[in-house]
């Protein structure tokens, strides 16, 4: 198969929304409708053992949620699809907002009772930062959630992007019978299953087709038919172009963990979602058709297998193909390395691969010479536009409590932070290490993490500090003189970049005042 053949069988996409809205159960789906599993895991059941595929970490079994991107491929219909799931919540935002950079789509999952939430919207925000195309599943159909029209409307209101039915809902909660599918003029009558693939598809002429009688009742029939008619009076026809450019987003209905809308969610994605698009470096936009490899590297993962203390630095692929076993250039490092061990994921389970296309997702085995943010490629020197750390909204100080274990305490924070799961800085005053998160329960996931992964007890002791600020100034004197007036205050990441952490808003200001030709940044890269 030629690489442009390769490049139009893929589709990478990740899989977005508010924490509990049914992301990772329609993950499960789609790996069922795919092949890819013959049952689906459960997410949050304490009498059964299989839990969901992409939840593979023991605090997200205990917790029932997913805290770390988990990476899935699988074939359907002759084409490789890509799966990125995210953690929903709050507190795990940055690795999600990382991730979307590796997809070139989201689909984002909506729950009917609750609507539009506040994490849906800052997810939306990203996705419009680059344009992503976005595709909505409005989930949980089985129970009794708002009217569907209500929703459209909210979801155009809160996200800023017009939307366009492509399936219908037959009814909701007790009375949901199935769904009408506006996109292939079909009707799916759904009988409820957890765990196995069920599928009921009638071909229909429309829902003047007499025959919808043999299938719904009056009543639910002429709900149908009026809803249809208001859906083609309103919303303009679907074109694919607007979806592309992430004008317009499709919605489908359904219920994920009945199995209810999950077939025509992924049949049409497949058909009208992108294959993988151009990237930008500092120096050129590098297109997927090009011969020669290049990706960069979004996320890092260590201890995948917790019998072997291995690290997995995870690479999108962005031009080219990718060869085991190949020299590729390190960018950052100015070094060529050589991959033997490359491998693709189903989750947890990895197979080692020879060769990679754009659009894949390759796992590289590391011993810390790949950091988040990489560039690989056959020589070239533009680095892939970079993915910034953002200054953390909670601070708190690392206490050891097993002195003898002050080796793997540091080597685990230093592989956890380069996970990204957060951010660490060093006081340059003594030896005191301020972990920042974007969310309390990150602190709970470092703290199980370092004691089973790495046997290092600790506890973390909250400390007064507002904001990091990464500082820089064009003429070095300066900025010595500032950091000798502020020598208590001063830190560095784990770069070894120059932080500046302020106890208050007031005081930042007025530091930023006294010393002008400082610059303060609340991004690491400027």
């Amino acid at each position: 198969m030629t690489l442009e053949q390769e490049i139009q069988r893929r589709k990478t996409f990740g899989i977005i929304s508010h924490p509990d809205a049914g992301k990772t159960t329609l993950t499960e789906k789609l790996l069922l409708f795919g092949g890819a599993i013959q049952t689906a895991g459960a997410v949050k059941s304490n009498k059964i053992d299989m839990h969901a595929r992409s939840d593979w970490m023991d605090i997200e079994k205990q917790r029932g949620i997913s805290v770390a991107t988990s990476v899935m491929g699988f074939e359907y219909k002759d084409l490789k699809i890509n799966i990125l799931d995210t953690p929903g919540h709050q507190d795990f935002a940055e690795d999600t907002y990382r991730t979307l950079t590796a997809v070139d789509s989201v689909i984002m999952v909506i729950d009917c009772v609750k609507g539009v939430e506040v994490q849906t919207e800052k997810l939306m925000e990203v996705c419009r930062m680059r344009n992503t195309p976005v595709l909505c599943f409005i989930n949980k159909l089985d129970r009794e959630g708002r009217d569907p029209f209500e929703l459209l409307d909210e979801i155009e209101d809160k996200l800023d992007i017009r939307v366009r039915p492509l399936s219908w809902p037959v009814g909701m909660g007790k009375g949901f019978r199935g769904v009408y599918n506006l996109y292939e003029n079909n009707l799916n009558l759904f009988e409820p299953g957890k765990t196995k693939k069920t599928e009921d598809v009638i071909e229909i002429k429309g829902v003047d087709d007499p025959s919808l009688e043999k299938y719904l009742p009056d009543s639910a029939m002429g709900q149908l038919r009026e809803d249809i008619e208001l859906v083609e009076g309103v919303y303009d026809p679907f074109e694919v172009e607007t979806y592309l450019n992430g004008t317009t987003a499709p919605v489908f209905f359904g219920s994920a963990v009945n199995n209810f809308g999950v077939r025509e969610l992924l049949d049409c994605f497949i058909q009208i979602a992108p294959n993988p698009k151009p990237r930008e470096t500092e120096e050129r936009e590098i297109k997927p058709l090009e011969d020669r490899f290049s990706g960069f590297i979004f996320k890092i993962h260590a201890n995948m297998d917790p019998r072997h203390r291995n690290r997995i630095a995870f690479v999108r692929v962005c031009s080219g193909k990718f060869q085991r076993g190949s020299n590729y250039y390190h960018v950052r490092q100015d070094k060529t390395f050589r991959f033997s061990n490359a491998t693709a994921f189903m989750a947890q389970q990895k197979e080692t691969i020879d060769q990679a296309f754009p659009g894949d997702i390759v796992g590289l085995y590391d011993t810390g010479n790949l950091k988040i943010g990489d560039t690989l490629s056959e020589g070239e020197k533009g680095l892939y536009k970079g993915i910034p750390s953002f200054s953390p909204e909670l601070f708190k100080e690392v206490i050891n409590l097993d002195a003898m274990k002050a080796k793997q305490l540091e080597k685990g924070l230093l592989q956890l932070m380069d996970e990204g799961v957060a951010q660490l800085f060093s006081y340059e005053m003594g030896v005191r290490k301020v972990v920042g998160t974007v969310g309390a329960l990150q602190f709970e996931v470092l703290q199980h993490r370092l004691q089973h992964e790495y046997g290092a007890r600790v506890k973390f002791d909250p400390v007064n500090i507002y904001k990091a600020c990464w500082i820089h100034a064009n003429d070095d004197e300066k900025l010595d003189a500032f950091v000798k007036d502020k020598y208590r205050h001063i830190a560095r990441d784990k770069e070894g970049k120059l932080v500046f952490m302020a106890e208050s808003k007031a005081w930042l200001q007025m530091v930023q005042e006294n010393f002008p030709e400082i610059e303060f940044h609340f991004i690491s890269e400027f």
